[in-house]
């Protein structure tokens, strides 16, 4: 590292502190590619242990008088007797409804639901009619689900994969510490979204609030309106031929392409300055941030 006194790094900007600290010089090795399925191998989609169930085979199940246990139970109930369609009435905003499913199924909630719903999936598609509390979706892994009102603050925190999408507004750290997948809002999103980014892709067609992409590692954000603020390693990059297409595809399919395309969207990805910040001495840290 060169030696650089801190009264010439006070009057650096960030880009050319990182620089001279040694930030970002070094490579990054060792990652490997791990092959987690055989693409032929049709089988290991599933889960050993995973219901087979027929989706045209639809029943109901009124949530009205139930506990959130009864509920949930009752799902994994109708699944192992082969419904692949479920649609569940009245919720009215009940907690962690529908979490842990880990097989294929439709899902469709008619009405609002609380915090924690559908979390830790890994195969089912979703449809909620209503809102969504904090934390929905949070820890998916694959499948999808669509909000088609509002939702609340930490709305994907911890996805790995699938597609969550709220047609609405969502509150503030939207994607937290994500790490892969798909999150699309249709409205605005608050603070702090995308806090901690370690992968995966957020659009947002409407505005983001402050501290946007806050310390992200890695990802990209997609931002149609305006943005309060970048939080710190978040920069702006070019918006590619590649991006416009995946856009396009994406939005159309959930219905939120904007009547102006997708040409005014701008794009945020992570600086890159923080990748070896562990390696900081103490005074180092600050100047940086």
């Amino acid at each position: 590292m060169a030696s650089v006194s801190d009264a010439e790094l006070k009057n650096m900007t960030q880009d050319e502190r990182a620089r001279a600290l040694g930030m970002t010089t070094e490579q990054l090795t060792g990652k490997q590619l791990y092959v987690e399925f055989d693409p032929d191998a049709e089988e290991r989609f599933t889960y050993p242990w995973a219901p087979e169930v027929d989706f045209n085979k639809r029943t109901e199940l009124d949530c009205d008088g139930k506990t959130t246990t009864e509920v949930n139970s009752s799902i994994r109930d109708l699944m192992a007797k082969g419904y692949g369609t479920i649609v569940l009435h009245n919720p009215r905003g009940m907690h962690s409804l529908g979490v842990g499913i880990l097989s294929k199924l439709n899902l469709i909630i008619e009405g609002s639901t609380g915090y924690f719903t559908v979390g830790l999936l890994d195969g089912p598609n979703v449809r909620i009619t209503g809102r969504v509390g904090w934390s929905c979706g949070e820890n998916m892994m694959s499948g999808t689900i669509m909000i088609e009102k509002n939702a609340g603050s930490t709305f994907g925190a911890a996805i790995r994969g699938g597609d969550l999408v709220c047609r609405g507004s969502v509150g503030s750290r939207t994607g937290i510490d994500q790490k892969g997948g798909t999150i699309i809002v249709g409205g605005d999103t608050g603070a702090l979204s995308g806090f901690m980014m370690q992968r995966g892709r957020m659009v947002v067609c409407g505005n983001a609030g402050k501290n946007l992409g806050d310390s992200m590692y890695d990802g990209t954000i997609f931002v149609g309106g305006d943005i309060k603020s970048l939080g710190v390693d978040a920069v702006e990059a070019e918006l590619s031929d590649l991006d416009k297409a995946w856009l396009t595809r994406k939005l159309t399919q959930y219905g939120l392409m904007p009547d102006k395309g997708v040409d005014h969207f701008t794009k945020v990805v992570a600086g890159k300055q923080l990748w070896n910040y562990d390696n900081l001495e103490p005074s180092e840290k600050k100047l940086i941030l």
